[in-house]
């Protein structure tokens, strides 16, 4: 299996990386705030119901979260009732697992897959592809990264990075075509081989965006019609759901389908939406056979931190990424994970463990912005900071010299004399220029330039006169 893409300790450095191209700056811009135009344009359909809306997300999928046992007993019931398989996997390696020993039995090994972050999320294609499987994305953006052997990076576009004259490069380089930077040419070109892939498949595998609890339907959102390829043509579907996509009513989607499209790509309604619940006798009219792999690979966990389990909330729509000041600047791949952003800085130390995304929580600025246009009202902001104190209070990682500074500045801060006689070695090295060199506040920040004196020093002035 090749090395994996996700390494979110390598966050500092990569940011860094990202910031310095000039062209990805542009590009990023350029996308974001194209995304969040197009979503404010929408969301004005209700502009006297939009809040309540988010209120309502929130409290569905606050009530699946805090029932969740019973949501996937009932899903499970309903699931198996139409004929459908479930396994549960406890983390990355069983799901994986899971899904070979599948493909195995039904003899698959020529796979089309249609977007998904949880199967991102346990990067299944280099593990399908170690033995002996031929994945191919089928996502037009996921077919250009995996082309360019790279992740996604954005949760609902992931070539956001790239221009279409990279993109005509990597079919040139990848696929052996002429080479062309014409949009509709280029997507004509890879839906003449992604048809081929789709005739000759012999297993479909995908996400879900939504679960119902009460009929077992399995809901995928998606615009260009390769999802419903993937879980139709082939004899065999494997779906893989992270345990938290359960909602309890099917009668309820219609408020998250409004939503998840509006937040995510700015359009009122996505083009398909495929409501999956049972194999087919007929070959014509759907798969044969059909598998659920519900993931859980950290998620109890995270549910059982009152503190943190509202992050389970997410529906993946990217919102908080395009309003994200941090994101616009370092771009998905810094992150080192298949979650990126705001929601990515809160859902990667959770998942991977704080040891190795400790960076993560300290990618945002705090603005608030994440919580505002999140769709199910996560509070974002608050989750960062719970993560950044639990970092920095109990458990030692960060460096020793920021440790040992921030433990003198509160005994400094608690201390009116001590405090007074630092205010005034700060203002002498200000003068001085000393303070232009301090690490990783300078740099990117204007210069610390205190007042000449401090309110003590001019309130014992003025009492004097």
């Amino acid at each position: 299996m090749s090395e994996s893409h996700f390494h979110p300790e390598r966050f500092p450095a990569a940011a860094r990386a990202a910031v310095a191209n000039e062209y990805l700056q542009r590009v990023l811009k350029k996308a974001t705030h194209h995304s969040l135009g197009l979503r404010d344009e929408v969301v004005k359909d209700f502009p006297d119901t939009w809040e309540t809306m988010r209120d309502a997300a929130h409290r569905i999928r606050h009530f699946a979260i805090d029932h969740l046992d019973e949501m996937l007993e009932q899903l499970t019931a309903s699931c198996e009732q139409n004929g459908v398989v479930v396994h549960f996997a406890r983390d990355t390696q069983e799901a994986r697992n899971i899904t070979l020993e599948i493909l195995q039995q039904n003899h698959a090994t020529k796979i089309v897959k249609s977007k998904s972050m949880t199967t991102e999320e346990i990067e299944l294609n280099p593990f399908l592809e170690a033995n002996g499987c031929e994945v191919v994305e089928t996502d037009l953006g996921e077919y250009i990264v995996q082309l360019n052997n790279e992740p996604p990076s954005h949760i609902t576009a992931p070539a956001l990075h790239l221009s279409r004259q990279q993109i005509g490069k990597i079919f040139q380089d990848k696929l052996g075509i002429e080479y062309s930077e014409d949009p509709e040419e280029l997507t004509l070109k890879a839906r003449g081989i992604l048809r081929n892939k789709f005739l000759h498949a012999e297993a479909g595998i995908s996400g879900v965006n939504f679960a119902c609890a009460d009929t077992g339907r399995l809901v995928v959102v998606e615009n260009e019609g390769n999802a419903r390829l993937t879980t139709s043509l082939p004899k065999l579907h494997i779906a893989i759901c992270g345990i938290e996509k359960v909602i309890p009513k099917e009668k309820f989607l219609a408020i998250f389908l409004r939503m998840l499209a509006r937040s995510a790509t700015g359009q009122r309604l996505s083009t398909y939406t495929n409501f999956l619940s049972h194999p087919s006798p007929n070959r014509a009219a759907g798969p044969q056979i059909m598998h659920l792999i519900l993931l859980d690979n950290g998620r109890t966990k995270i549910m059982a931190d009152p503190a943190l389990r509202e992050s389970l909330l997410c529906i993946r729509c990217g919102a908080c990424l395009n309003v994200c000041p941090v994101y616009q600047r370092a771009g998905g791949h810094a992150y080192g994970s298949a979650y990126m952003g705001p929601i990515g800085a809160v859902l990667t130390p959770q998942f991977r463990g704080r040891e190795i995304a400790q960076s993560l929580p300290f990618a945002s600025s705090l603005c608030g912005a994440c919580g505002e246009i999140c769709p199910v009202k996560i509070p974002l902001p608050q989750q960062l900071w719970t993560l950044r104190s639990r970092i920095a209070e109990g458990d030692q990682l960060r460096p020793a010299f920021e440790r040992v500074g921030m433990q003198q500045w509160r005994e400094t801060v608690l201390n009116p004399a001590r405090y007074e006689r630092y205010g005034k070695l700060f203002r002498l090295c200000s003068r001085l220029g000393l303070t232009k060199i301090l690490p990783g506040w300078t740099p990117q920040r204007s210069p610390l330039t205190p007042a000449p004196s401090s309110f003590r020093e001019r309130w014992r002035k003025e009492k004097k006169q």
